[in-house]
């Protein structure tokens, strides 16, 4: 049975819970092609969009993951908005004790006006194993672009971006009080990311003119994302599908215009 779930209708027009006596217009996803990009922050997601626009392929991009999360888990269960990542984090844990397929699920709970949403559909983007295996399951027309990096390429790329998504609050002490390695390495599940090595590297890089804060707080939101939504497990998952089901792709290793000409040879 299908949980009903609380959206913002002011959030995602054209959008609406799954219900029986929705109007005509109005399809619910799992019954529809749609394209999910699968992959944490930092992957290149965006980028990944934006180029697929250069090259002249289109598509109705709905509402994304941020989108969802605040109309579907967040504000319902904050009350307001909540932009500080860590307590997000703890927020969309909440929901999952719920719904344990997570954004994946929320999604497989909607239905779209196709009058105002046109195929192709595209989602960005799902994250960890939980998400994307009720996916495969309950979005039976879905396919799957699975964007990678590996986690230092990540931090840089957070370090060089204006996204107030993706700050986390770091406290005066935290900010001036010790030296920037030290601190790194008493963040919760760091070793699980990084070796002593790539610490090392991060903590140098306010010789690069970066505020330590700031690589303080990125490194956060990288080894919160890990301990939240293992991007491992959920890659390892979608590599077991057919090939015409599911692409990964390393945006590391290719440039972004070559990324979006390998899904667009894909489709």
């Amino acid at each position: 049975m299908r949980k009903l779930i609380v959206v913002s209708v002011e959030r995602m027009p054209g959008m609406k819970p799954w219900t029986n006596g929705l109007p005509e217009t109005f399809q619910p996803l799992p019954g529809l092609p749609l394209l999910v990009l699968v992959g944490v922050t930092g992957v290149g997601k965006s980028t990944t969009l934006s180029s697929l626009e250069q090259l002249g392929v289109r598509f109705s991009v709905l509402p994304n993951r941020r989108e969802v999360t605040d109309a579907v888990m967040i504000e319902p269960l904050a009350g307001s908005p909540v932009s500080d990542r860590e307590e997000r984090f703890r927020l969309t844990a909440r929901y999952r004790e719920t719904h344990p397929g997570g954004m994946a699920q929320a999604l497989a709970s909607l239905a779209v006006d196709l009058n105002h949403w046109t195929s192709p559909l595209l989602f960005d983007g799902l994250r960890g194993l939980d998400e994307v295996r009720y996916a495969t399951e309950h979005l039976p027309l879905a396919r799957f672009v699975v964007l990678g990096a590996p986690d230092m390429v990540r931090v840089r790329r957070l370090l060089g971006r204006a996204d107030h998504f993706d700050r986390v609050v770091t406290t005066g002490e935290e900010a001036g009080g010790q030296r920037l390695l030290a601190q790194l390495r008493a963040l919760e599940g760091v070793r699980e990311v990084f070796e002593e090595d790539a610490l090392e590297q991060l903590a140098a890089l306010p010789g690069e003119g970066i505020d330590r804060a700031d690589v303080l707080g990125k490194v956060r939101i990288v080894v919160s994302e890990r301990r939240h939504y293992d991007p491992r497990s959920a890659q390892e998952w979608l590599e077991h599908l057919p090939p015409r089901r599911a692409l990964i792709l390393d945006t590391a290793a290719f440039s972004a215009t070559d990324v979006a000409r390998r899904i667009q040879e894909w489709l």
